[in-house]
């Protein structure tokens, strides 16, 4: 689907040659540009260099908070001041940060070359708030990243032999379009609630309007000037609109800073800016602290804690890693253009393995398990198609280890405008739903609205897994049900109910 560029096609990667320009460099490349536009197909997809650089630095952009929050969630400045796990140990802000830099630019730059698929990889803030709050209360971190490094070789092997792609085949075509509409509404949210534009009541309804229902927030209001800008970029077709619009609204947050003095949000100036303050402060340039690399206990957990007990983590794992990869890529494929009619893309079985690979890669950093991040919209929004985008973002995050405080530039709200930008070209995609059949429309209504709703890819895929199964059994359609439907449904009802399950078996 073309966004910066509406008059010219996205043609799906097929390795064919597509009219007489296809597979040739970009027009005035020499030597090396046709070296890489043939080996990332760049011209056959529709796509230019240029593009798919400044789609890999706007994905960067839309990640880059990562290397700020990922921190914050697993690490601190002391045992005061971090998540301790069951023998007091805590992992060092800093050296998590490092880690999650190095882990993130290396998966991502292996994702680029091996699935020549535009989607940045990161540590998952599913996966990495879950370890920080319930698995080390009965675990060391070591022991952790242990189950999480399990869980990336599972994933591996289900992508190696074919199950996952199986899984992938089964899934009816209305159900992936709802789970395309449903991350797109997902990653809305996540822009809305990042901002502020979108926030908790003390009482009554769960989320409301700024605060009070007003807009009071500088930052706020800068996420709204900044996707106006972005929007109206994007609406006259602007190369390069999100980019320009991200550079724009950084440029204006830092003179509202540097004028207005607003600071970081804390409990004592709930209407600063969330997450980072768009200043330069301290050191600019820092050699990274790698020590982390390694400090894993890969079988710890289960003699601490029991095989039972350490399995139904292991399970939990692996089943938030799996799925919610899986819907992401799905719907970011959709959105570029590049997938088939039955929901496929290029370079599936390898574009699985190398996500795994990516979860086994942050349990051995002890960054977190790795896995593709749906903030890759916005690169795909700037025309990203290929491979080399990702590549860009990799090559960046491996940079942004040493230039922490420049990656803290571009405030969350900025990034969070253009998630909501990207979350409405997303939603374009409903049109390929079939409302008109019941039996179709309710699990993906509950598909696309439960994502959002529960701040979850894998929440939603599992309930629409589930009411397609009973609706469509209940209305005489079972035989048309692939078996694997079945399975993975079973496995959802398990998955939902892992809590209780724990308790009866313990």
């Amino acid at each position: 689907m073309a966004i910066t560029d509406h008059s010219q096609p996205q043609p799906r990667d097929t390795g064919k040659s597509r009219g007489a320009n296809a597979g040739s460099p970009p027009p005035g490349g020499g030597p090396a540009s046709a070296v890489v536009d043939k080996f990332f197909r760049i011209t056959e997809r529709g796509s230019t260099l240029s593009r798919e650089f400044r789609g890999g630095i706007v994905t960067f952009f839309t990640m880059a908070y990562i290397v700020i929050l990922n921190p914050l969630i697993l690490g601190g400045f002391g045992p005061d001041a971090a998540p301790v796990d069951a023998a007091g140990g805590w992992l060092p802000a800093a050296q998590v940060g490092a880690m999650t830099g190095l882990t993130a630019g290396a998966m991502t730059i292996l994702f680029g070359l091996v699935a020549n698929l535009p989607f940045g990889l990161a540590a998952g803030l599913g996966i990495n708030s879950f370890l920080a709050v319930s698995v080390i209360q009965d675990v060391t971190w070591p022991e952790a990243m242990g189950l999480v490094v399990i869980n990336g070789v599972l994933i591996v092997i289900f992508g190696l032999t074919g199950i996952r792609t199986a899984i992938f085949r089964a899934i009816p075509k209305d159900l992936k379009a709802a789970i395309t509409v449903g991350i797109g509404l997902f990653i809305t949210f996540i822009g809305f609630v990042d901002s502020g534009f979108v926030t908790r009541t003390p009482g009554g309804p769960p989320v409301q309007l700024g605060d009070g229902g007003s807009i009071v927030s500088v930052p706020t209001i800068i996420f709204v000037v900044g996707l106006l800008i972005m929007g109206a970029l994007v609406a006259r077709g602007v190369q390069g609109g999100i980019l320009i619009g991200i550079v724009v609204a950084t440029a204006l947050a830092a003179v509202v800073e540097a004028v207005f003095k607003i600071g970081p949000a804390s409990d004592a100036n709930p209407h600063g800016w969330h997450l980072n303050s768009p200043v330069l402060s301290g050191q600019i340039v820092a050699v990274p602290d790698l020590s982390l690399a390694g400090e894993f206990d890969l079988f710890g957990a289960f003699s601490r804690i029991g095989v039972l007990a350490a399995t139904m983590l292991v399970f939990t794992l692996v089943f938030t890693n799996f799925f919610d990869a899986m819907g992401t890529m799905t719907g970011l494929a959709k959105n570029a253009g590049l997938a088939h009619k039955d929901g496929t893309f290029p370079r599936l079985k390898a574009a699985f393995v190398v996500e795994g690979l990516g979860a086994v890669a942050g349990g051995m950093g002890s960054s977190s398990s790795n896995t593709v991040y749906v903030d890759s919209a916005a690169g795909i929004g700037e025309g990203a198609r290929t491979g080399l985008a990702a590549v860009v973002t990799g090559a960046l995050f491996l940079v942004s280890m040493f230039f922490t405080p420049l990656t803290s530039v571009v405030p969350i709200e900025v990034a969070a405008a253009a998630l909501v930008l990207v979350g409405t070209l997303m939603c374009t995609q409903i049109r390929e739903i079939n409302f008109k059949k019941f039996s179709t429309a309710l699990p993906s209504f509950l598909t696309l609205v439960t994502m959002p709703l529960t701040y979850s890819i894998a929440n939603g895929i599992g309930v629409g897994f589930i009411a397609w199964v009973v609706i469509n059994t209940a209305a005489g359609r079972y035989k048309k049900i692939h078996p694997l439907m079945w399975v993975v449904a079973v496995g959802f009802l398990v998955y939902f109910a892992r809590g209780p399950i724990t308790v009866f078996l313990e």
